[in-house]
């Protein structure tokens, strides 16, 4: 069993207020009388909907949640109206929060949780034995992918997974009590709830930022002792590092960076100035990072920069080829993982046969190699997934929502490197007549049905787009012949 954090200790700080483990299971204890009597009976099949934003009200719900053995649905505060129904074709929430997010109508039949202030900051007795913080197989929530298809895939993560990626990353990262991790990655994607799980699990402390500013940060980080951890994802450390003078305090622990590609003149950079930075590689399905690079190891060790480490203790890698036979060190192939980190699962159980073997071993679908001492090298990520800004954009969505514009015959969607955000959305656009429509009207209409981060930096209309024989966009010669501009 495993024991509660002592309810003395620092639960979370915000900007403006510093919270306590003891409020956190007051507020708790509030949740399941308020679910009660409202008759909300929350289960794996009917988890908690939850639309994110980084108020200290979600991060009390999500983390009570846990404690109470609630699965959890986590969407972004700024979903659009598609992207909900999509999500909640195969869940129906048992009820939902919205925050400060303006209410849909699709959801009024399902019953709302309305969370005041007061309510995490109730003083008083509580149960422990409400609580649980035990590893199970209960599902813990419900994540949506990135989507690689047209359509993001549900991901149920259960609570052995949770604690299994917690104890093999402990090892490279741990903050100890009343010490911080910073919290500024979006609460629905697994990296940014995972700082809210691991710190219940360490009962460590957690800080939060409302949104990412370089000032704040460079002080918080630099000048106060209490920060142990921060997750990033890698055009945040780009920001950090654009200050010359920017470093962390002697007795920070790590970094951890991950979502997306990484410059490795950046981590050069970051090393040269004494800031540890631990390059990650995970997904969703393995709960965020199963692989970590902590660049130095014990015995003065250095681990190649380019790599992203050796994956986790009591997980497995393979590095295949396409039919699926194990290749020997230093040669390319898909990477396949097993082990207690790795999902059973998608929702749909059509994509999960996609994916797996008979002997359990999942496809992830991205390609890489193992040198000699288990080091894993990422080469690219699956089906040309874009990731700008730490956000995953699939251009197949992008795409279609281009092709719909009248004026546009076809385009084609990529992502190149770039300094700011590790890639850059770039769409090729095949006139249907002489005359394109402008960027400023292609630009205003993707804003009415995808987020800003997915709409492309640059357009260049081109008069047709390069195939196979088999009618597939080469993508590769479009990105060859955009860098040779």
């Amino acid at each position: 069993m495993t024991d509660l954090p002592d309810d003395n200790h620092i639960f979370l700080t915000s900007k403006y207020q510093t919270y306590y483990y003891r409020q956190l299971f007051g507020f708790a204890k509030w949740l399941s009388q308020d679910l009660s009597n409202n008759n909300i009976e929350p289960s794996e099949k009917e988890p908690l909907l939850i639309f994110t934003d980084q108020s200290d009200e979600v991060i009390f719900l999500i983390a009570a949640s846990f404690l109470l053995d609630i699965p959890i649905y986590p969407l972004h505060a700024d979903s659009t109206t598609p992207e909900i129904n999509q999500a909640l074709a195969h869940i129906t929430p048992s009820a939902r929060f919205y925050g400060n997010r303006h209410p849909f109508d699709k959801l009024d039949d399902i019953p709302a949780i309305s969370i005041q202030p007061r309510h995490i900051n109730i003083p008083g007795e509580y149960d422990p034995a409400l609580f649980t913080l035990d590893r199970s197989e209960s599902c813990a929530g419900y994540f949506l992918t990135s989507g690689t298809t047209s359509n993001p895939k549900i991901v149920p993560i259960k609570r052995d997974q949770i604690y299994a990626a917690a104890e093999a990353s402990a090892d490279n990262l741990q903050p100890g009590k009343d010490r911080y991790w910073l919290l500024c990655l979006p609460l629905n994607h697994v990296g940014g709830i995972n700082v809210i799980y691991r710190s219940l699990i360490y009962q460590s402390a957690i800080y939060s930022v409302q949104s990412f500013n370089v000032n704040e940060l460079r002080i918080l980080l630099n000048n106060n002792p209490t920060f142990e951890a921060a997750s990033m994802v890698p055009t945040m450390l780009a920001k950090l590092m654009e200050d010359k003078f920017f470093k962390v305090h002697y007795n920070f622990k790590g970094i951890l960076l991950g979502g997306g590609p990484i410059d490795p003149d950046m981590i050069e950079r970051a090393v040269t100035r004494g800031i540890p930075v631990i390059i990650s590689y995970g997904m969703t399905e393995t709960c965020a990072q199963i692989a970590a690079n902590p660049l130095l190891k014990a015995g003065g060790r250095y681990i190649p920069k380019s790599s992203v480490g050796n994956v986790f203790k009591a997980n497995s890698v393979e590095i295949r080829s396409e039919n699926g036979t194990p290749v020997r060190y230093n040669e390319p192939g898909q990477i396949w993982l097993k082990g207690p980190q790795v999902f059973e699962g998608y929702l749909n159980p059509k994509e999960t046969r996609a994916v797996f073997d008979k002997d359990g071993w999942f496809n992830t679908g991205d390609f890489g190699h193992l040198n000699k001492n288990g080091h894993l090298f990422i080469d690219t990520r699956k089906s040309d997934k874009i990731i700008s800004g730490g956000e995953n954009v699939n251009p197949i969505e992008v795409e279609s929502a281009i092709n719909k514009i009248e004026g546009i015959s076809e385009s084609a969607v990529i992502g190149v490197p770039d300094d700011k955000w590790g890639q850059k959305v770039v769409a090729f656009i095949v006139p249907a007549d002489e005359e394109a429509p402008t960027t400023d009207l292609i630009a205003s209409t993707l804003k009415k049905t995808l987020r800003d981060y997915k709409i492309p930096k640059e357009f260049i209309v081109v008069k047709s787009l390069p195939k196979t024989l088999m009618k597939k966009v080469k993508k590769g010669v479009l990105l060859k012949e955009y860098l040779k501009k």
